[in-house]
Formats: C-alpha cells, sequence, structure tokens
C-alpha cells in the first residue's frame, strides 16, 4: 500500500528546501525598506559630545562594510533612510538623520551607520592595488577607478626576487618598435601585494578570467611573450578603446551623468582645499616643534591642542574653513579629517614627500658620506641620528648635509648600529657603493678597528673613509691635558665650587649677580671647550668674584657656608690660582675657536688640517712664552684685588731612599719656577701631544687627497705617483671612480688659479664657473670626493636640541614614526618649502583607500 504520511528523512528534506529558499530571499526588501523602528531602538543613544578624532579610516571586518552613502542610495529608493547614531568608530559613511543624536555644541562630527542589503557593500572605499580590485564592479567603481587611473610605481622602485632569482622589470611597462622607439604601456599596472602584473582595462571591462585579470602575471620568464600576445587579442584593444574614451569623457565632462560629475568634483575640490590649510597647519607647527595634540580633540574646547587651535582660528578668516567647521557642527558632514590619526598621517607624508626630494638629489650628486651619533631621549630611548652629507652638481656647487630621521637603536654594539644604517639606506633607495666617507665621535663601538661600525663598513665598502669627529677629538686633547697635573684638577675644582656655592641659594645668586657682569657658568663634563664660559667670569671679574663670596661670608648664618665662603675667597685671592685662570682662559679660548670653525657644515678636510697645524703651532709658540706674560696678568689680578702677588711654597715631600737608589732628582725649592715645570710645562705639552696623536686619522685621509692641494709644487713622477695612489684608493672590486694616468695630465694642464692657497670647494667652483668640467671630468670627480668627506659630527648633534624641543617629559609617550617625521620636518625645513601641497594630499589619497574623493 502507498504510504500516505511522509517518512521522517522526507519531512527532514522538505525542511532543509525551505530553510533554503527563506536563507536566498533574506533581507531582500531592506533595500526598498529602512529598518525598523524597534531595532533602532535597541542601539545605544549618544550622550556625549563627539571628539574630532572621528576621522579614523574604515578597517576590514567592521560593520561599516554595511554602510553606504545616502546620495548614491537615492537612485535605488525614494523612501527616507533611518540612521543609527554612534559616539565613536572608524570613519562613518554620510547619511541623512531624522533627529540628530548629539546636541552637545562641541560635537563635530555624527559617526552614522546606515543598514543596507549586500549590495551595498560596492559603496566602500575603493582599493589601490589592482589585487585587490572586487571581482563584480558597478558603473560607480569603474567610473572612480578609471579617473584614478592605473597605479604608477616609481621608475627608482626595486622589485623584489623570488627564490629563482627572477623578478619583474621596468621594461615590462613599455614597448619597443622597429624602430626602436619605446612606447608605453599604460595599462600595465603592478601589484605589491602578489608581485604580479594586471591589465588596467581588462580588469575593469572584461568579463573574462584571466591571468592579468584573476590572479595577476607572475611568470617572469615569460612575462614578455604573455604581454605581447595579450596587447594584439581584439578584446584587449576594444577594452582599452573604451578605457580611454571613458576617461576623456570623464576629463571633458561630456559624460551621460555629467551634472553628477560636476558635484563630485566640486566636492573633491573642496576636500582638496581643506586638505591644502591641514597640511600647512600641521608643516607649521612642525617646523617651530610644537605640540599638535591636547588633552581633548573636540573643537572649541580650551585645550584641544595647537592643531584645533589654528583650525578654529583660520576658519575665523577663511571661508574654506569656515564652511568645513559648520559642516561638522551641524552634522551635515561626518568625516572632520581632524584626529590624531589624520595627523600622523599627514605628518608621514610630509616627511616622505621631504626625504624623497632629498633622495632624488643625493641620487643625482651620486657620491655621499654618512654622519651618525646616538643619544638617549627622555623616555630612555638609545636615538640614532642619521645626516648624510653632499656636493650638489650645480653652476655654483655647494655642501649640504641633510637629517634623515631618528632610528632606534636597541643595541649599541658595532654589528649593531651597522645592520641597522645599511637597512635605513636599503629602505631609502641609497645605494651603499656610492658611500665615500663615514664620521662618528670616538666612541669604542663606533671607531673601533675590529668590530667598530667604521670597521664593519669598510669591510663592505672599502672607499667610505672614516675621519673621526674634530670636535669630539678637541675635547679628548683638552681631557688628556686637564688631567695631567694636580694643579689642573683642582683648578676646575675650585671653579665647580664657586658655581654650586651661589646656585644653591637665590639670596646667594642675588649677591653674585650685584657684584659682577657675567655669571658663573657650570662646565661640561663632555664639552672641555666650553669651559672657557666658566672660567672667563674669573678672568676678568675676580675681584667681583671675591668681593660677592666676602659678603656672602658675613650674610650667611650657617657657618658650613662662612666657612666654605672664606676657603673660597681665600683661593680665588691666591697668586696660584689667578696664574692658572690666565693659563687655561688662554689655552681654552683658543682652543674653542678652532673647534667651532670645525664644527661648520661647510668644512673640509684640508681646512681642518691646516687650522690643527696652525693651532699646534700656537701652542708651542705659547709654551716659549705664555708663562712670562701669565705672570704680569696674574699680578695685575692681584692687584684689583689687594692682595700681595705671592707664590706660597707647598711643604716638599719627603720620601725614604735605600742604599742601592740612585740620587734623586734636586727638588725645586723656587715656587714659581716648581709651577711652570709641574703645572703650565706638563699642561701645554700634554695638549700638543695628544693633538698629534689623536688627529692622525685625519693627517692621513688628507694625505691622499694631497695631491688635490699641492699639485703645483709636484714634479711629473711625484705627481703620476700621487694620482695613481688616489685613483687606488678610490677603487673596489673592478670599478673605479676617476682614471689615475688622466688625472695627472689634467692637473698638469689646469688654468693659472686666481690664488695657490685655494681650498677643494673653491676649486671645485672656479671649474664649474668657468664651464671647464668637460675638461677636467676625472679632477671634477676627485674634489667632489673630497669635499664630500664630512670632518665633524656636528650636523647630528644639533639634531639632538629638536630632538629634546620635539619629545618633552609630556610627550615622552610619542610614537618613533611620528617623532622621526616631526624632526625631518623641522630640521629640513628649507627642503619642506619647495614640496608642493598637491603632491601630499595625491600622497596622502594613494596610500589607502579613502571615503571622500581626493
Amino acid at each position: 500500500m502507498k504510504r500516505q504520511k511522509p517518512s521522517g528523512a522526507q519531512y527532514k528534506n522538505r525542511r532543509k528546501e525551505e530553510e533554503e529558499k527563506r536563507a536566498k530571499v533574506k533581507d531582500s526588501l531592506l533595500k526598498y525598506l529602512g529598518p525598523s523602528a524597534a531595532s533602532v531602538d535597541k542601539e545605544p543613544p549618544c550622550t556625549s559630545a563627539v571628539p574630532a578624532s572621528s576621522d579614523l579610516e574604515p578597517h576590514e571586518g567592521t560593520s561599516e562594510q554595511q554602510a553606504a552613502h545616502p546620495d548614491e542610495m537615492t537612485t535605488d529608493s525614494t523612501l527616507p533612510l533611518t540612521t543609527v547614531s554612534v559616539c565613536s568608530g572608524p570613519e562613518p559613511l554620510q547619511g541623512t538623520s531624522e533627529q540628530p543624536a548629539a546636541s552637545h555644541p562641541d560635537c563635530t562630527t555624527d559617526s552614522t551607520h546606515t543598514l543596507f542589503s549586500d549590495a551595498a557593500k560596492t559603496d566602500d572605499p575603493l582599493p589601490t592595488d589592482p589585487a585587490d580590485c572586487p571581482s563584480h564592479l558597478t558603473d560607480t567603481m569603474r567610473t572612480e577607478f578609471v579617473r584614478r587611473g592605473p597605479y604608477q610605481i616609481t621608475p627608482d622602485f626595486i622589485f623584489p626576487r623570488r627564490d629563482d632569482g627572477r623578478s619583474c622589470h621596468h621594461q615590462y611597462f613599455s614597448r619597443t618598435l622597429v624602430n626602436r622607439e619605446r612606447i608605453k604601456r599604460s595599462w600595465v599596472t603592478y601589484s605589491k601585494k602578489k608581485n604580479s602584473l594586471f591589465c588596467f582595462c581588462c580588469q575593469l571591462l572584461s568579463p573574462k578570467q584571466i591571468n592579468l585579470t584573476n590572479a595577476g602575471l607572475s611568470d617572469w620568464k615569460n612575462a614578455s611573450a604573455a604581454l605581447t600576445s595579450h596587447e594584439n587579442s581584439p578584446e584587449h584593444l576594444n577594452n582599452l578603446a573604451s578605457w580611454k574614451e571613458l576617461a576623456v569623457r570623464l576629463k571633458q565632462g561630456t559624460t551621460i551623468d555629467k551634472q553628477e560629475q560636476a558635484l563630485l568634483e566640486a566636492e573633491k575640490s573642496r576636500w582638496r582645499a581643506v586638505l591644502t590649510r591641514l597640511v600647512a597647519i600641521v608643516q607649521s607647527l612642525a617646523g617651530r616643534n610644537m605640540a599638535l595634540r591636547g588633552k581633548t580633540e573636540i573643537l572649541h574646547s580650551p585645550s584641544n591642542g595647537n592643531f584645533l587651535k589654528e583650525v578654529e582660528l583660520l576658519a575665523q578668516f577663511d571661508p574654506v574653513m569656515k564652511d568645513h567647521i559648520h559642516k561638522i557642527k551641524s552634522q551635515t558632514s561626518h568625516h572632520s579629517y581632524l584626529g590624531k590619526t589624520i595627523q600622523n598621517e599627514l605628518i608621514e607624508c610630509i616627511s616622505g614627500k621631504i626625504l624623497s626630494t632629498i633622495v632624488q638629489e643625493i641620487k643625482k650628486c651620486k657620491y655621499f658620506s654618512l654622519i651618525l651619533d646616538c643619544t638617549p631621549d627622555v623616555s630612555h630611548t638609545e636615538q640614532l641620528s642619521v645626516v648624510i652629507r653632499i656636493v650638489t652638481l650645480e653652476e655654483d656647487p655647494q655642501i649640504k648635509e641633510h637629517f634623515m630621521g631618528f632610528l632606534v637603536a636597541e643595541e649599541s654594539t658595532g654589528e649593531s648600529l651597522s645592520a641597522l644604517i645599511l637597512k635605513r639606506l636599503e629602505e631609502l633607495q641609497i645605494a651603499f657603493d656610492d658611500c665615500r666617507g663615514q664620521s662618528y665621535d670616538n666612541g669604542a663601538n663606533m671607531r673601533g678597528k675590529n668590530k667598530g661600525v667604521q670597521a664593519r663598513l669598510l669591510q663592505l665598502n672599502p672607499r667610505a673613509l672614516f675621519v673621526p669627529c674634530g670636535a669630539h677629538t678637541f675635547n679628548l686633547v683638552i681631557a688628556d691635558a686637564a688631567k695631567s697635573s694636580k694643579d689642573a684638577i683642582s683648578f676646575f675644582g675650585i671653579v665647580q665650587k664657586l658655581y654650586c656655592l651661589f646656585s644653591a641659594s637665590t639670596q646667594r645668586w642675588a649677591i653674585l649677580k650685584k657684584h659682577v657682569n657675567l655669571s658663573l657658568k657650570m662646565w661640561s663634563e663632555t664639552r672641555w671647550e666650553s669651559r672657557v664660559k666658566a672660567v672667563e667670569p674669573l678672568r676678568y671679574e675676580a675681584a667681583a668674584v671675591r668681593e660677592a663670596l666676602l659678603e656672602v661670608r658675613n650674610q650667611a648664618k650657617d657657618p658650613i657656608i662662612r666657612i666654605e665662603a672664606q676657603s673660597l675667597a681665600d683661593e680665588v685671592g691666591s697668586f696660584r690660582f689667578s696664574l692658572c685662570t690666565v693659563v687655561w682662559y688662554d689655552m681654552l679660548s683658543q682652543i674653542q675657536q678652532v673647534s667651532k670653525v670645525l664644527q661648520s657644515q661647510t668644512m673640509q678636510v684640508d681646512v681642518a688640517v691646516s687650522l690643527l697645524k696652525k693651532t699646534e703651532k700656537a701652542l708651542k709658540s705659547y709654551r716659549a712664552t705664555g708663562f712670562v706674560a701669565a705672570q704680569t696678568s696674574a699680578k695685575d689680578m692681584c692687584e684689583d684685588m689687594n692682595v700681595d702677588a705671592i707664590l706660597v711654597q707647598k711643604r716638599l715631600k719627603s720620601t725614604k731612599r735605600h742604599f742601592s737608589y740612585e740620587s734623586p732628582d734636586e727638588p725645586l725649592r723656587n715656587a714659581l719656577q716648581n709651577l711652570e715645570v709641574t703645572f703650565f710645562n706638563v699642561v701645554v705639552d700634554a695638549a700638543v701631544s695628544a693633538q698629534k696623536e689623536r688627529f692622525t686619522t685625519l693627517e692621513h685621509v688628507q694625505d691622499k687627497f694631497g695631491i688635490l692641494y699641492n699639485f703645483p709644487d709636484l714634479p711629473h713622477q711625484e705627481l703620476m705617483k700621487q694620482a695613481e695612489a688616489l685613483a687606488h684608493t678610490l677603487s673596489h672590486g673592478g670599478q673605479s671612480d676617476l682614471d689615475g694616468k688622466e688625472l695627472a695630465q689634467e692637473l698638469e694642464n689646469v688654468p693659472d688659479l686666481p690664488s695657490k692657497s685655494m681650498t677643494t670647494l673653491e676649486l671645485l667652483k672656479f671649474i664649474h664657473t668657468k664651464q671647464l668640467t668637460e675638461i677636467y671630468p676625472n679632477l671634477c670627480i676627485a674634489l667632489r670626493i673630497s669635499a664630500t668627506l664630512p670632518v665633524t659630527v656636528a650636523s647630528a648633534e644639533r639634531s639632538f636640541s629638536k630632538l629634546k624641543l620635539l619629545k618633552t617629559y609630556l610627550r615622552s609617550t610619542m610614537a618613533q614614526e611620528r617623532l622621526s617625521g616631526l624632526a625631518v620636518i623641522s630640521i629640513n625645513h628649507e627642503v619642506g618649502g619647495q614640496i608642493s601641497y598637491d603632491d601630499v594630499i595625491d600622497d596622502f589619497a594613494a596610500r589607502k583607500a579613502r571615503r571622500i574623493a581626493l
């Protein structure tokens, strides 16, 4: 008999079919009808003002993928859209709302989420990488893609290599004709995400699924044949013609929806005008080392930071910014672009354009030198400052030193620092093979002969000559001289005691200011030449300092202070202290002048060696006659203080003599002669010997380029020998920067110079001024390399001053990328004034998908 009631399996299958049907038609009416009021009431209401930082870009997987722009939805439905207001979240899409979600006067934006059907997902921001192009494209998406054009890589982009050693090449982006002319393939676009090539027009217009539209072409062995075959196919030619026609129509405004396109262009122009002003504000604040953010990010709040205050001030006089602020406050626009995330992106874009301009100049000049130095910041993070020195190829060559940013040095070893700088050069796409010089301080991890940074870089590039910092070396010279005598050590101890006594109390400091015009200074532990500022008040106002000490002694109630003031007054009034003051001031003032000149950005090796020789000669001359002159000056100081210029002889120590020992030296009974031998001669001799020893490396580098300074006086054989030696120094791996024989011939034929004592930069300018570069190419290259060599790391030291202004105690949690970007903008302000705002905005728009048209 036939079964009348279905079985359990039949019931199960029927229930499954019904569920599948319901799933297919689920939410199919939502594109015609909005959500019910009940679903709206389930959302939490907005109870606080929305900060101006609600301009964060959307992330994948968020609920905003179901949001849509109301202007685009009006073509699908004429019913009003009900919105749900929230107070935070990523950058929302603009929508219409029957009732505002927030009525706070400082509410700058309202992140509105509109619930639509799955078809509305096509309104999400369009990707920039061709590999992320959606498989289903609407007309709106195609129009936007055509308007933006295919993604183009820069000519200096380095394509990654696969395991088999093959990679993409720039030749794939052009086509060679029979007559050897090259035509650009504008339809070829590269995906960094998949390391493959795509066809832009076929990806937009072709329904077929091929490698150039789906997975991408990555068969580099047969890439040329595949591209040639594809570009000759009829379908590709039709798609290419359609793409070009649409692009021309969009440019001329002759499309069917030209009114809508005109509105989009007007909105695009408005946003670009707003971003132009925001970029100018960021660049202005960063150039003055000012903080951008405050405690809050709400407009018209008293503590919202300098950035929003500048926006508010500009809105009072500028109609574009005034309209932008009005749209935010009236909630007609839900994109403020005033938050911290957009600030970081703008800082990154501006600093990136500045670095890109500098890198282009470095590549144009070819040769460069590295200047590195490290320092801890306020958050106890070791910051590595990177500076690159070049000689520009202009009609008037100039030496420039560009700051390239701060790097976090997790380890201070030579291996870690060398790997860090090489990685940074690779990121900037600067070839280390073109490095011809490196300059660091005198730390063991930097200048070590075996494991230092300079040794490791020399192994990779022997032409990167190491030049130690001249300013640091001078500090060590003075430090060696000061430690060679007991009287010198005790002298600086007394100077420090004087400063500590007066600076520990405001009353005592007021007494000091009443008597002296030059206030006492605290001497530095590292910069010895700066101690001349601490010695100067004692050299010219010793009597006033002594009077201040006596007044402190009379007014002080603390017996310890009274005793210390009396002791220091006696010491300052002694002839021994006056004599030491005169000697140290004469030496420090002379060395400080040379040290300041060495810190110049345009200092060259030949000029530095000449200054060092003059300093050594001056010290030797001072040793012969300086002590007699110092006695005269010290006696004048004693007369001003009304004390006797008498040098008290210290008690001579007697040592036990053994029978087998030789007879001891006869001790000097004359106190003045004893001070000359044990203090003056020892200090000056130590300074002269330390200078000879510590500047040996700099003199060796100068000797390698000595032919460029004294070639008029060299005979033919010696000229040929030194030219070949210089060519050998600048050769590595079968490559050489110049030809030695040709260099010797060019030097012999150099015309009469205005002066025989011309520096390398002056000689290079002379050749460029006379337009003789074609006649003396090897000489120009040698002069450029010589002028490129750095002498000091003063530029890196100056960047630390900016670091202290940018990363303060209140800004100690600043991210490294933001810190480095602000420092690049602040230090390279001259280059920053040359960049275009339009280029910055284009880079800002191309970094990722935006919900507004730029």
